[in-house]
């Protein structure tokens, strides 16, 4: 295999473990966030629930600029035009994102009901909407995404902000992210909280975790029938240009196709189903930590299954399919993957190594602050 070509598969697969690094670890976090709520009827059992996630939801937030990072860097093409056609929906994300660590931060620091309560609403939307952001970004993408390019490069986008988000199947793929949230942020909840945080948190989890087995089953047939992306005749090697001619055509169930040309690809949909499932069945044993790890599989065969659907599609154009980002024409150059690859094997295995040190460092149950405990959140 070509150099070049190599780096561009291989980045493709970081670029997929590191959303989905992103949808476990962060997405562990906005569902605590979500289900705060829930989980405490009470101003400390909130407090307990916040202090489950509060040693370690600002470094998670790592996984989050890796993605953005990996993006930019990598597939610069495919960053310049994403960031643009979803603007509008990125500010909304920024918008939640910059709420949710004020909330961390000043909750607390007053002790007036209304003032906590407003907080506590506050976690709630910057927990639910990123999650609901994340899903529908790839039911978006699914489906095809309204731009294209002028002779010059410039980008033209067709669709309103409000088609990607209120489309019925990016709703589906919203609410698919988020219940896996959920669940995360559930079993999270078990393995450092006491009753009745644990109690609640094992309820509401091993519900998710079934609500999300029939969001991703409706979502697979759903995907069959769509107008999915074929590119014929690929240079594999060419060099990253997005206004390069390619053999694109729509054909419905499409995204089945890899499935076909290799079958063992099953197996990634119906691992992330058993995990679901053995999650949502791990929950009701109490086995809160292998609730966990299963939760983690099932992110990954979600977006494994979603990745190796459209490979090797970025964004597809339904404007002009021959102009879709692929991973052919929208990674960067040899010279920059190889630097990209180099600084990624020395901190990617340090940013596991610190945050596993950390979950180990601070593991345990957590006890219900104390009222005058400012150091707490």
């Amino acid at each position: 295999m070509d150099a070049y070509v190599f780096l561009k598969v291989l980045w493709w697969l970081l670029l997929g473990i590191l959303l989905m690094g992103l949808a476990i670890m962060v997405g562990m976090d906005m569902g605590v966030g979500t289900l705060l709520r829930f989980v405490g009827k009470n101003d400390a059992e909130r407090r307990m629930a916040l202090n489950v996630v509060g040693p370690h939801w600002d470094g998670n937030q790592v996984w989050f600029i890796l993605g953005g990072g990996a993006i930019f860097a990598a597939f610069p093409s495919l960053y310049a035009t994403s960031f643009s056609v979803f603007y509008i929906v990125m500010i909304l994300l920024l918008f939640s994102m910059i709420m949710r660590p004020v909330a961390f931060e000043y909750r607390s620091k007053v002790p007036a009901e209304k003032w906590r309560d407003t907080w506590d609403w506050a976690f709630l939307i910057s927990g639910a909407l990123p999650m609901i952001v994340y899903g529908a970004a790839f039911g978006n993408i699914l489906e095809g995404v309204g731009f294209h390019f002028g002779w010059d490069g410039q980008y033209y986008q067709t669709e309103s902000f409000l088609s990607y988000l209120l489309n019925p199947f990016a709703i589906l793929c919203g609410l698919l992210s988020l219940s896996l949230a959920m669940y995360q942020g559930a079993a999270m909840l078990m393995i450092r909280g006491t009753d009745p945080i644990y109690s609640r948190a094992k309820k509401i989890g091993s519900v998710a975790g079934l609500v999300s087995v029939v969001l991703f089953v409706i979502g697979g047939f759903w995907v069959s029938g769509l107008d999915g992306y074929v590119l014929h005749h690929a240079d594999a090697a060419m060099p990253a240009n997005i206004s390069a001619a390619q053999d694109v055509t729509r054909v419905a169930g499409a995204w089945l196709h890899n499935y076909a040309a290799a079958p063992i690809l099953w197996l990634i949909p119906v691992i992330a189903i058993l995990a679901m499932l053995a999650g949502s069945l791990a929950m009701r044993a109490n086995k809160s930590t292998l609730a966990w790890w299963l939760g983690a599989v099932a992110w990954i065969g979600v977006l494994g299954t979603a990745g190796v659907s459209m490979f090797p599609f970025l964004m597809p154009s339904s404007d002009n399919p021959a102009q879709s980002i692929t991973v052919w024409n929208g990674t960067g150059s040899e010279y920059n993957l190889v630097w990209m690859t180099i600084f990624s094997a020395i901190f990617v295995p340090t940013i596991l190594a610190y945050t596993t040190w950390c979950f180990r460092v601070m593991r345990g149950k957590v006890k219900s602050p104390s009222p005058s405990d400012t150091h707490a959140y």
